[in-house]
């Protein structure tokens, strides 16, 4: 249980990392697109700003679940980390729906106008930053099997796309295109709430209890598979933040007494902790009929 609060300390390190990067990011990326007229530039600066409220709360939600179990929350506090991917995935969603309205208005009433260069070019190196920070995230995330870690990598890659896009459209207003600009906003707009549904449904489905069936399919091989199992009656599996916890139910020869019941379990458990890195195994033992 030690190895799993070190983790979660760990995953802090890239929550805050994001949170440093979309502070330079956003104030550089508004302070230009405001002085050179991009549209889609000063949307993707608005982007980041609420990005940092993301990263904010995916933060906040990491510390939390480090709490350790109180006499209210006998599994702990590890599902405030997939709250919090919930919560950064709503901030995300409002953002592109509001990203979205502004860019649709300014091409209804559109004037045409070419942002400066330099509105691309910082568009091109935010992208590069915010890159680099993805790739960090995605590892670390990965290592430490952190959900709400993941999430934030995942709006870090979608941060550095949008970037991408609304350089091309600077870039291509400049060639007698300047309505690309507004309509790059909308594209920015549509990526965001798209991120942002992306997070919520997994998140929506973590706390619901839902589980990859086809991890719960490998899990059930491992477990049929010890020896002294007959069958498994029933699986289930479920995450609680970054960890894994499955009940089963399996049947063994009758005629085995209570230690050597107990030591399959053990097996099982053993299993499951070292294949699958599966915090917690409650195991029904059955007598075969």
């Amino acid at each position: 249980m030690e190895t799993q609060y070190d983790r979660t300390k760990i995953g802090e390190r890239g929550a805050r990392i994001s949170i440093a990067a979309y502070i330079i990011l956003s104030i550089l990326k508004l302070v230009i697109g405001y002085f050179s007229g991009s549209e889609a530039l000063t949307a993707d600066g608005l982007n980041n700003s609420t990005d940092i409220l993301a990263s904010l709360a995916v933060l906040i939600g990491l510390r939390i679940s480090r709490k350790p179990a109180d006499e209210n929350h006998h599994y702990g506090h590890w599902r405030a980390e997939t709250v919090s991917s919930m919560i950064a995935s709503l901030i995300m969603i409002g953002v592109g729906l509001n990203v979205l309205y502004n860019a649709i208005r300014s091409i209804i009433y559109f004037k045409a106008q070419s942002p400066d260069i330099t509105a691309a070019i910082t568009g091109l190196v935010c992208a590069a930053a915010i890159y680099s920070v993805y790739r960090y995230n995605k590892k670390v995330a990965a290592a430490i099997k952190s959900t709400a870690l993941m999430a934030a990598a995942k709006d870090n890659l979608s941060d550095a796309w949008v970037s991408i896009g609304t350089s091309v459209g600077i870039i291509a207003s400049q060639f007698g295109l300047p309505w690309i600009d507004p309509a790059a906003a909308v594209v920015v707009g549509v990526l965001i709430c798209k991120t942002g549904w992306d997070i919520f449904m997994e998140a929506a489905h973590n706390l619901t209890d839902g589980f990859d069936k086809k991890n719960l399919d490998n899990i059930f091989k491992i477990v049929r598979q010890v020896p002294g199992v007959i069958a498994v009656k029933d699986i289930k599996g479920r995450v609680y933040g970054n960890n894994i916890m499955v009940d089963v139910s399996i049947t063994v020869d009758a005629s085995l007494n209570i230690s050597q019941g107990h030591q399959i379990t053990e097996d099982i458990e053993s299993h499951l902790k070292s294949k699958f890195d599966v915090i917690d195994a409650v195991v029904h033992v059955e007598p075969n009929k």
